[in-house]
């Protein structure tokens, strides 16, 4: 009996989204070809649909499609004014720019490098070996909660310190890299559990 209720819970979950989808597709085409965009900027915003989906889902078809074609346009280096797009859709203006605000945020947070790319990029400046960056990530793995919010820049600095035995003169050398000063490296480096 059950696995009768999860059957249909699963048709009709499955066909929502594919329905949406398609809801979301054709107010797409019809908003790209009143506003004149190239294809390519519509492929563009179909892959934002499909990739960022949970994030525009609460929103009416209309909105998501003027907000992802205006992203897509941004990013494709065509971009266009959000009234173009209004124009051409019944959507409302404020909503389109919280969508579009999501969008690029989920965006931005998508392309943020990793602690990893951090350290590599400070032990590169400073001319530390191998070895020494090895260490420094699997502490920076290891504290990683402890160094949630923190300025990455500082907390791979005092990661590489701590991996190096704590020298004073490369203290200096990756304060001056990390763009801070020794005082907030040793502070960071009191966080990290060796």
């Amino acid at each position: 009996m059950q696995w009768r209720r999860l059957a249909r819970f699963h048709r009709e979950t499955l066909h929502g989204y594919e329905s949406r989808l398609v809801e979301i597709g054709a107010e797409l085409k019809r908003v790209r070809e009143c506003a004149g965009l190239p294809h390519h900027v519509a492929e563009e915003a179909e892959a934002l649909v499909k990739k960022y989906f949970d994030l525009v889902a609460g929103f009416p078809a209309e909105v998501v499609a003027v907000a992802v074609l205006w992203t897509a346009a941004k990013a494709a280096g065509a971009p266009r004014p959000l009234e173009d797009f209004l124009r051409c859709s019944k959507a409302n203006e404020r909503r389109v720019r919280r969508a579009a605000w999501r969008l690029k945020e989920a965006m931005r947070q998508s392309k943020r490098p990793s602690i990893e790319d951090y350290v590599k990029t400070l032990a590169a400046r400073v001319g530390l070996p191998a070895a020494v960056v090895k260490a420094a990530v699997e502490l920076l793995e290891r504290n990683r909660r402890v160094l949630a919010g923190k300025n990455p820049w500082v907390s791979a600095a005092a990661a590489l310190w701590l991996a190096s035995f704590k020298k004073l003169g490369l203290l200096k050398a990756l304060a001056e890299a990390a763009g801070s000063t020794p005082v907030s490296i040793r502070n960071a480096a009191k966080r990290i559990r060796v």
